[in-house]
């Protein structure tokens, strides 16, 4: 259940349209409800803000679909990753309401519209090395967008070509947070921290050839950056990414004064 679920659930209880009864039965799911092969955490966007995301990869398909279906019953948006073509079918003929990507391999529901943010509003810029490292990048962009927040991209800038990142110094120099997303040696990572006054988070990719091992060298490459300010999620973990940076991103919207307009 999310807030604005339980603020009406509330708002019903107090104005007599919901009886005392009727709001202990839907209250009796908090803080979670076991589905023999799931645990679902039904209070965790009381606790955090954002709700529970469901992991699809390794999941069978039908557990995957039946997790999505009961958090839509609790949620007004939820969101699951690491979803294949196959899975995704399975998923949007039980959910029509579902929307799949398969760039970023992200199912998502909403209900209602959503509010975009401002067009003045502090934003994630996110940056790739190369193209191969799009796919990775965008399950981070669409999930800060998906959270709400704004975001800004910039492919495939890379330090083979480091004019391309020069290119976008204004970019990177007002964001209020960088996601760098890169593969082989990962150097696109230090290189922004170097340019960025404000946090820079790397993702390594395991785009490359052999000795990349995967994205270990490009891990081990932004672990050890030289430039300051920089923070590492595990190797395509751009989901991780994507909310690391949305909490950032909320933390300055909620300290910015209402606009008095």
């Amino acid at each position: 259940m999310d807030i604005d679920k339980l603020r009406e659930l509330l708002t019903h209880l107090q104005n007599g349209q919901t009886s005392v009864d009727e709001a202990m039965e839907r209250l009796k799911l908090l803080p979670g409800e076991n589905l023999g092969y799931a645990n679902l955490d039904l209070h965790r966007a009381l606790r955090s803000g954002l709700p529970e995301v469901v992991f699809c990869q390794g999941k069978t398909i039908e557990h995957a679909t039946a997790i999505l279906k009961r958090l839509w019953q609790h949620h007004e948006r939820i969101m699951g990753t690491r979803v294949n073509s196959e899975m995704a079918a399975a998923i949007l003929a039980e959910i029509p309401e579902a929307h799949y990507d398969p760039l970023s391999r992200l199912v998502t529901l909403a209900r209602g519209e959503v509010r975009p943010p401002a067009a003045d509003a502090p934003y994630a810029a996110v940056l790739t090395g190369g193209t191969a490292d799009i796919p990775v990048a965008e399950e981070a962009a669409q999930t800060l967008e998906f959270f709400g927040s704004r975001v800004l991209r910039a492919y495939d800038v890379g330090v083979a070509g480091i004019h391309r990142l020069l290119d976008k110094q204004e970019l990177i120099a007002k964001a209020t947070v960088v996601i760098s997303v890169a593969g082989m040696e990962g150097a696109l990572t230090s290189v922004v921290g170097g340019l960025a006054s404000c946090p820079v988070i790397g993702v390594p990719t395991s785009v490359g050839y052999g000795a990349s091992f995967n994205g270990l060298a490009a891990l081990l490459s932004m672990l050890n950056s030289c430039a300051s300010g920089v923070s590492v999620v595990n190797i395509d973990n751009g989901f991780g990414a994507g909310v690391f940076a949305h909490r950032i991103l909320h933390q300055m919207q909620s300290a910015r004064p209402a606009s008095t307009g």
